[in-house]
């Protein structure tokens, strides 16, 4: 096996990790709340970037990046750990964790605007097709219904907001890493500015929720900042040593896979119109992601 073929296979690991998120922060929220949880979180992925992908010194990051780059970065994070840490039940765990994946669509739709990148006409239905999804996903079993998914936003628009911003959050961060990181992986960096944040609002604010500490919620807590640091790490040698297109192409189906574990970890069993609609995001993504091939 050479060293691309190894540096891929460590690439397509990082979906793996980042698939099992959605479902190891909400259960580690459930143990130490939001915004403990979240925090605990990035702090011990913190220290496991430092292990991994190391430190990268202040004075070699562009002075943009480190502006742009590190708020991007950390109001996504922060977004999409609160998002789903409020969520209600495992089901809408799962659902707002859909809503953030239409992250690849956004990084596409951003990338024609800021590259003047040509596309062709794959891009129209990939678009809808991933936003049609998301609707799917939303409406549940009750069959199609705009007021059906009026009605499940409004039962919690906090989270499915944040999801939706994250998302757009996401899909700005990738463009400004292109354009001003000049090869320069501040992730680590990154991290411990959103675990900062995270423990400056919990001292700030407090939280109303006992704190419930055991095995489980340790290994839940352990397991969480691996997929989060060490799927950034991974990733990370993916792209720099392995088939960018493999992994790119393996990674929009990365909302199956995350909807099939999340719903195995927090017991929650998920319909045949959720699979429908998380099929349509992965599919309307290749499109998307076709559209910019010649």
């Amino acid at each position: 096996m050479n060293q691309s073929t190894k540096a891929t296979l460590i690439g397509l690991s990082a979906i793996i990790l980042w698939s099992s998120i959605i479902g190891l922060i909400k259960e580690v929220t459930n143990a130490f709340g939001t915004l403990c949880g979240a925090a605990l979180i990035y702090t011990v992925a913190s220290v496991f970037l430092l292990f991994s992908v190391g430190w990268v010194p202040l004075h070699k990051f562009p002075k943009k990046y480190l502006v742009w780059g590190g708020l991007l970065m950390v109001c996504y994070e922060v977004f999409l750990t609160l998002a789903i840490g409020y969520t209600q039940n495992g089901r809408q765990a799962i659902e707002v964790g859909m809503v953030n994946y239409l992250w690849p669509t956004f990084t596409m739709i951003a990338t024609i605007i800021f590259f003047s990148k040509k596309v062709n006409i794959l891009i129209v239905p990939g678009v809808l097709l991933s936003m049609i999804g998301i609707a799917w996903v939303l409406v549940g079993d009750q069959g199609f219904s705009i007021t059906q998914i009026l009605n499940n936003v409004k039962s919690n628009p906090l989270s499915y907001g944040l999801a939706f911003v994250g998302a757009c959050l996401w899909a700005g961060y990738c463009i400004v890493t292109i354009k001003m990181s000049k090869g320069v992986n501040g992730i680590t960096l990154f991290f411990i500015l959103v675990s900062l944040v995270l423990w400056i609002k919990y001292l700030i604010l407090g939280e109303n929720h006992q704190i419930n500490v055991d095995i489980k919620s340790i290994v839940y807590l352990i397991l969480a900042a691996i997929a989060m640091g060490f799927g950034y790490a991974a990733w990370n040698v993916g792209i720099l040593k392995g088939n960018v297109t493999v992994m790119t192409g393996a990674s929009y189906f990365t909302p199956i896979l995350s909807s099939a574990l999340s719903s195995i970890l927090l017991s929650s069993a998920l319909g045949f119109s959720f699979w429908q609609g998380a099929l349509m995001v992965c599919l309307g993504s290749v499109l998307c992601w076709l559209a910019t091939k010649k």
